[in-house]
């Protein structure tokens, strides 16, 4: 029961985040679960561009892709670790789940023709998790990363 209650609730995250922002929908954003991972994609598309000249992908885009991967993993490894009797809790807790705080090194230009952002939790207390997350384009090249901390209880 609890692993199917835990497989619900994330589910229900992932929706929410995919098809419930309006902002991420407008963004083109793919949220690929893979077993215990979860990553963000985006298609390039020219509305995502920060420089016409050199056909750039924004940099309020790159922030974006950070912070939602980053409060996305959060909330799920706070599910995943939640005591069965407090995923209720969790769950109404989830409204006022948020970012805290975010910084972003961008490292360079982002080019591509696919954008996949990572998160890893670097420390989750009961109500904020510190998250460590990476933006590369579809070879592999690094082109930003970001800490951020979120509000997960």
């Amino acid at each position: 029961m609890s692993s199917s209650l835990r497989s619900e609730l994330t589910n229900e995250v992932i929706a929410l985040f995919k098809d419930a922002m309006p902002f991420n929908r407008e963004l083109g954003l793919e949220v690929i679960q893979d077993g215990d991972d979860i990553r963000v994609e985006v298609p390039w598309h020219d509305k995502l561009t920060g420089n016409p000249f050199q056909k750039i992908l924004h940099g309020g885009v790159t922030a974006s892709l950070l912070d939602t991967v980053g409060g996305l993993v959060s909330i799920v490894q706070a599910i995943r670790l939640t005591e069965d009797s407090a995923l209720s809790e969790l769950k109404a807790n989830l409204a006022t789940a948020g970012t805290v705080d975010m910084r972003v090194d961008y490292l360079r230009p982002g080019r591509g023709k696919r954008f996949i952002a990572t998160a890893t939790v670097i420390r989750k207390g009961r109500r904020v998790a510190v998250c460590r997350m990476e933006l590369h384009n579809e070879t592999g090249e690094h082109i930003a990363f970001g800490t951020g901390t979120y509000m997960v209880g």
